[in-house]
């Protein structure tokens, strides 16, 4: 979802090229106190700022920046851009946004990953260190030895995930 905010009658016009442009669905805010309620309530793909409106309430502006969380800024001044400018400049501020969440969700899965991989490793050596205990109950190695298997199935699981993860970071996914 993408929210505009700008007071021009220009607005509905722009929200139906970005539309177009984008397959978003497009929230109108006429002012900086509208939009930051909008923001409060509602997470938005990319924010497209009217530069007059940044121009004439710094002090709104600011607030309405505080509150925009992951969304990708986009200023804009409509007043002298075309409707082609405006797609392009938010067409390529939510391609940036896309990549640079990609990005970020690769290194937290590599992270997670490589933690876990570590726990994995020894819980399966602890495992295979007990089932060598000498005079071991059989019902107790049998129980030991399940864990091992499961911990090996985890194992399979994460390789798996990490190769998926690989591809798709190849692929610019």
């Amino acid at each position: 979802m993408i929210l505009l905010v700008t007071p021009s009658g220009r607005a509905s016009e722009c929200a139906g090229a970005l539309y177009e442009a984008t397959g978003e669905e497009v929230v109108i805010a006429e002012s900086l106190a509208r939009a930051t309620t909008l923001l409060r309530a509602e997470d938005y793909l990319a924010v497209v700022l009217d530069q007059y409106l940044l121009e004439a309430e710094p002090l709104a502006a600011e607030t309405a920046l505080e509150h925009m969380g992951t969304a990708i800024a986009v200023q804009v001044n409509l007043a002298i851009s075309g409707m082609e400018r405006l797609v392009r400049e938010v067409r390529a501020g939510v391609q940036r946004r896309r990549r640079e969440e990609a990005r970020a969700r690769q290194a937290a899965i590599g992270k997670l990953q490589s933690e876990l991989n570590g726990t994995v490793t020894a819980l399966l050596l602890s495992s295979e260190l007990a089932l060598g205990t000498a005079g071991l109950p059989a019902a107790a190695g049998e129980k030991l030895q399940s864990v091992h298997e499961l911990v090996k199935k985890l194992r399979t699981q994460l390789e798996t995930t990490e190769a998926t993860g690989e591809a798709e970071t190849a692929a610019g996914v």
